[in-house]
């Protein structure tokens, strides 16, 4: 992602996608969280459907499976080779 800042990215990472992108401060292009805590507070408070439990033990184990690719027309990542069928 780059440093925070732009204007720093811009200089000491200008391949990143903040040094590419990023306009501002606060229109960076990217948002990363700074710990495990704040991640699971803010995907809590964006996504208050979302069980990371449940992620973490059904889905994320088959993200390891192999190269991950994305289906555009079913909106989900797959492992490759199983045709994007199913969940993850």
């Amino acid at each position: 992602m780059g440093p925070t800042r732009v204007f720093r990215a811009r200089h000491v990472a200008p391949d990143s996608i903040r040094g590419s992108f990023g306009l501002t401060d606060t229109r960076n292009t990217t948002h990363g969280s700074d710990s495990v805590v704040s991640a699971s507070r803010e995907i809590a408070a964006f996504f208050p459907d979302f069980s990371e439990q449940r992620w973490y033990e059904e889905e994320e184990p088959q993200l390891r499976c192999g190269p991950v690719c994305y289906s555009p027309e079913g909106g989900v990542h797959y492992v490759a080779g199983t045709g994007g069928l199913g969940p993850a």
